[in-house]
């Protein structure tokens, strides 16, 4: 098996709160999440909109800025 390495992102990611009791059908979510308790964001695709995963609400604060892109 190959080893992890790190790459930077180039460009945007697009993604919306997760809404509390909303039907994740479709979204993937890794068994380690709860969205029901620590919430998070549910990120798409951009060429893809079928294709959408939950991201942990720590993973999105430690990776993704908040402020309006310019």
């Amino acid at each position: 098996m190959s080893e992890f390495r790190r790459y930077a992102r180039k460009g945007f990611a697009e993604m919306r709160p997760y809404e509390p009791g909303e039907d994740l059908t479709g979204v993937s979510v890794s068994p380690e999440d709860h969205p029901e308790t620590g919430k998070g964001m549910i990120a798409r695709n951009p060429d893809n909109h079928k294709d959408q995963w939950h991201v942990a609400r720590a993973w999105f604060e430690a990776n993704y800025r908040t402020d309006p892109l310019p």
